[in-house]
């Protein structure tokens, strides 16, 4: 596929001046720090070493006092406290660090975890949530990446006698809940300063605002930045400010062998095959799938339970049963991703179209949002995945780069029962009747709105690096940028005026190439990229040709060598 090469402008030669005086480190680092708003001594010490020391007072959010004068109240009265969280990644994190957390404070007698049924009960605090809180005596719910937009489902838990203290990071309705105190960095009169938290990292705030009003020491706290980094992971939210530091703090938590580690994130870690040295990367192709799948597929309580196992066998226990879940998930994902894409193929009309609707009733709901954005991998473009439940059509959308689908979505709206989502992900509900003119409007407005240049994939390119620049020494500082994720993305380079060394290129896997670049004659690094296997003809003529990558570390039966993983080639 025809990728966009996008190369970012170079940073001020003033500050990459001033930088390189101060550390005297390789220039293509400085260059690369520089482009990311660190230009001062100051600001890469904070980079390179994130201090908890530095993190936000948590009482400058918004209804955070509030917050914790109702715990404090719910622990001296003897009141019972359920916390309340959503299914994937995010939520299920949340409540594992949260429950576990006040558990010690309040003792098992006096808290449980509440998560609420994906099928039977949907997205959000919902009634029977609600219900069941009433029922059992629980005077308090703390609810965990959700609950800023359930302002009438908050008003009959009051009239239930049951308050409620909300945790949430989407962006909040025209009117908040009349909850007892709503933390959410996104609402407009908050004056939090870092606004891009996780679900998990508000619920983190609200017991380290706890433990400072308590006198506690906040060390037992921060032995569970290990799940805020997996919730920072999973939901993609921006690595930089807070982020950063909570992300960096759990990441040396999981890689720490002589800390004894939490049992269901070390029975997971063998599950899949991982070692210590893990990166966001490893969170999010190794953990956050398995911790999903159970929610994607009934029952989120299972993640929570394998989260909190106290010891090691309980945990491989409960993780066998997650990684199960996990296995059933992907059946369904391969099935209906080759089904789709076969929908596709057979069809003229969708072969060329500028988006993607697809509908088919005996679809699983807990993978159409997975099937959209391996639709959208194939053809990138607006992809929405509809299936039916409880006699609707009800799916996910998954977006390009730049193009706004929740709001092609809402063009649509007259056609629709319900949707909600952002710029690039979106979720909605309509009549079965209604599905075919809503295919035929949302092609219409896609092919009104979106450029041209839209449809072709995008590749960022950080710096041009000649293959003699890339050594164990370049990689060793390449890597304290870590971690990498959206807001700091893993660098990509270019490199120009590259071969195939002779006999090196192959085709791997199923459309994989490896091969071992050189420039001007020596310096020779193995590459392979996935997916790439149809330049493999082109690279036997010997010629010239550029290629965009990302520089890493590949480990194989014991020995450590530099790979280049390449993402895309042109040739010159």
């Amino acid at each position: 596929m025809e990728k966009r090469w996008i190369r970012k402008s170079s940073p001020d030669p003033a500050n990459v001046r001033q930088l390189a005086d101060a550390l005297r480190v390789n220039e293509a680092i400085i260059s690369l720090l520089c482009q990311r708003g660190v230009c001062t001594f100051e600001e890469a010490k904070a980079y390179f070493r994130p201090s908890l020391a530095d993190l936000p007072d948590p009482l400058l959010m918004r209804d955070m006092d509030r917050a914790v004068r109702r715990l404090t109240q719910a622990l001296h009265a003897g009141e019972k406290v359920l916390v309340f969280g959503d299914y994937d990644v995010d939520g299920t994190t949340s409540v594992a660090v949260v429950y576990s957390y006040l558990r010690q404070f309040f003792g098992p007698e006096r808290i449980d975890y509440y998560i609420p049924d994906r099928y039977k009960e949907g997205y959000g605090v919902s009634d029977a949530g609600i219900d069941y809180a009433a029922e059992h005596g629980y005077a308090l719910i703390i609810a965990l990446d959700c609950g800023v937009k359930a302002v009438e489902k908050v008003g009959d838990a009051t009239a239930k006698g049951v308050d409620f203290i909300i945790c949430d990071h989407h962006l909040p309705g025209e009117s908040l809940p009349q909850a007892v105190a709503v933390l959410d960095p996104k609402r407009a009169d908050c004056p939090y300063p870092f606004k891009e938290l996780s679900g998990c990292g508000v619920g983190f705030k609200l017991m380290q605002a706890f433990a400072q009003d308590q006198g506690l020491d906040e060390a037992p706290l921060h032995e569970l930045l290990d799940l805020v980094a997996v919730s920072i992971a999973a939901d993609i939210v921006p690595i930089y400010g807070e982020n950063r530091m909570l992300a960096y703090h759990g990441l040396r938590l999981l890689n720490d062998p002589e800390r004894p580690q939490r049992p269901g994130l070390d029975a997971l870690r063998e599950l899949a095959g991982l070692r210590f040295g893990l990166n966001i990367s490893s969170l999010v192709f190794g953990f956050a799938p398995r911790i999903n799948a159970a929610g994607r597929m009934g029952d989120a309580k299972r993640s929570v339970a394998m989260l909190l196992a106290e010891t090691k066998e309980d945990a491989i226990a409960r993780a066998g049963v997650v990684d199960k879940t996990n296995q059933e998930r992907r059946g369904f994902d391969t099935s209906i991703t080759k089904e789709a894409l076969e929908m596709i193929e057979n069809d003229s009309r969708l072969l060329n179209a500028r988006s993607t609707v697809l509908y088919k009733e005996d679809w699983h709901k807990g993978v159409v949002g997975i099937v959209a954005s391996r639709c959208l991998d194939k053809y990138y473009r607006p992809t929405i995945i509809l299936t039916q439940s409880n006699g609707k059509a009800t799916g996910s959308a998954r977006s390009v780069a730049g193009f706004d689908v929740h709001q092609a979505i809402e063009e649509c709206a007259d056609l629709l029962e319900q949707f909600g989502g952002h710029m690039y992900a979106a979720g909605l509900t309509l009549a079965v009747d209604k599905v075919p003119e809503f295919q035929e409007r949302f092609e219409q407005v896609v092919a009104r709105r979106i450029l041209p240049e839209q449809l072709i994939p995008p590749v960022e390119i950080d710096s041009e690096l000649q293959l003699t620049d890339i050594t164990n020494g370049f990689y060793r500082l390449l890597s304290q940028m870590e971690p990498f994720g959206p807001g700091n993305p893993n660098p990509v380079f270019e490199s120009r005026g590259v071969y195939a060394a002779p006999d090196s290129a192959r085709i791997v896997g199923n459309s994989h190439l490896k091969v071992a670049l050189t420039q001007d004659g020596y310096h020779v690094v193995d590459a392979i990229g996935f997916g790439l296997g149809e330049y493999y003809e082109q690279m036997q003529q010997g010629e010239p040709f550029s290629v965009c990558y990302n520089v890493e570390m590949n480990e194989y039966r014991g020995t450590r060598t530099l790979q280049l993983r390449l993402k895309d080639i042109r040739w010159e």
